[in-house]
């Protein structure tokens, strides 16, 4: 199997993220960048530790978690026709979580546990400000994800991203957007957590059955991190994540540099395939260049000519013109 390219590293151990990193269109290593904060300091040692000092935080309302035993071999992923999943969820209290991580012989149907994508300020007020990372966005959403070994398959994120390891040892395995052809993406109206994911087991891929996936590993960027290591992850890389450890914590940040009236780009995918998709091919390409010219081509050349109090939704958007346009849509799709 060809063996990634390392993503790209720097010493971030002041704590300060280097500005040029934001407008990176690869991966960074920013190799002790929450070295210093107080959560690394107190869960890198023990699953108890780490227990007591996160129940300073936490404001008695469950988490979601998830569970599959022994046979997933920490991957949660699809049943073998895709019509569902191979783990279950449900809701604990965060001490129940971390009882069950610490016991030495787990019930077997409890074998892999894993609380992904938490909100921070929502279950663990307090918690940000005695572990602060500076960023671009003041609104950028810092969600937790606790478990013991476990494999995420590739998946993109909108958001541009930066990860943070607090305990455990982390390994991203990343793919340039333009490697999606390659990576073999399952369905994008059911996954297992909201994301579509790429149905290759990049730790073990099965090369025969998905024999494109050799070339997007050509073009991939791997990163093993540990505790007090992050990594800025771009909008739209694909990227695998692999906890190595019996336990792992990992703190991490998404924001957009588009106001959030903009919507959501998936959304106007979803609709797009419903829409367009099953057309004839040369409709399609009658809406490409509609498209085009819209959208992906779109300067003032498109709405210059118009009268200003006449051009609605061709014009650049703001927040009132945004809530307009969706109000309309709403209308339009419940016709």
């Amino acid at each position: 199997m060809p063996e990634p390219a390392p993503v790209k590293s720097l010493d971030c151990a002041s704590g300060a993220i280097p500005a040029q990193v934001f407008d990176s269109t690869e991966p960074v290593l920013l190799r002790e960048l929450v070295s210093r904060w107080p959560a690394v300091a107190q869960c890198r040692g023990s699953i108890g530790g780490a227990a007591d000092y996160l129940a300073r935080f936490w404001r008695e309302e469950p988490v979601t978690v998830y569970a599959g035993d022994a046979s997933i071999d920490g991957r949660f992923f699809y049943n073998d026709d895709c019509t569902g999943f191979n783990f279950v969820a449900g809701k604990a209290s965060l001490p129940q979580v971390f009882a069950k991580l610490s016991e030495s012989g787990r019930e077997q149907r409890l074998a892999t546990l894993y609380v992904g994508s938490t909100p921070i300020d929502q279950w663990m007020p307090g918690f940000r400000a005695e572990n602060a990372l500076q960023l671009p966005a003041d609104d950028a959403l810092a969600s937790f994800w606790i478990g013991n070994r476990t494999r995420i398959s590739a998946h993109y994120d909108f958001p541009d991203n930066v990860a943070c390891v607090v305990a455990g040892e982390r390994r991203f395995t990343l793919f340039p957007p333009e490697q999606i052809g390659n990576l073999y993406v399952g369905p994008i109206d059911k996954t297992p957590s909201g994301q579509a994911i790429s149905l290759v087991d990049v730790a073990n891929p099965d090369f025969e059955r998905f024999p494109k996936f050799a070339e997007a590993l050509r073009h991939a960027r791997t990163a093993s991190l540990g505790p007090g290591d992050a990594i800025f992850v771009p909008s739209m890389w694909w990227h695998h994540v692999e906890s190595r450890q019996e336990f792992n914590m990992l703190v991490n940040y998404w924001w957009c540099d588009s106001p959030s009236f903009m919507g959501s780009p998936s959304t106007a995918l979803m609709h797009a395939m419903l829409a367009l998709r099953d057309l004839s091919p040369q409709r399609r390409e009658l809406w490409r260049g509609l498209f085009d010219h819209y959208v992906f081509h779109a300067d003032e050349a498109v709405y210059e000519h118009i009268p200003e109090p006449g051009r609605g939704c061709l014009a650049p958007f703001d927040a009132a013109s945004a809530r307009q346009l969706q109000t309309e849509l709403r209308k339009r799709l419940g016709r």
